[in-house]
């Protein structure tokens, strides 16, 4: 059984339009919760953590996933 969290999340379906996704649905659900965990509150908190954290996410996001 696969437990990875991309295997999890693969469920949810991305109501956004495609040629509008500049980030993957699983993406943007995993820095969320880091973002979260780390006290980020509401939308533009969110987004400064991600974007303070931009350069440390595609490795950590791809090791978490797989």
């Amino acid at each position: 059984m696969n437990n990875s969290i991309k295997t999890q999340f693969s469920i949810i379906k991305d109501p956004r339009l495609e040629r509008k996704r500049l980030y993957s649905l699983v993406d943007i659900l995993v820095l969320t919760i880091c973002a979260m965990l780390s006290d980020a509150e509401g939308y533009t908190a969110i987004e400064a953590f991600g974007r303070n954290k931009k350069m440390a996410f595609p490795p950590m996001i791809a090791s978490v996933m797989f």
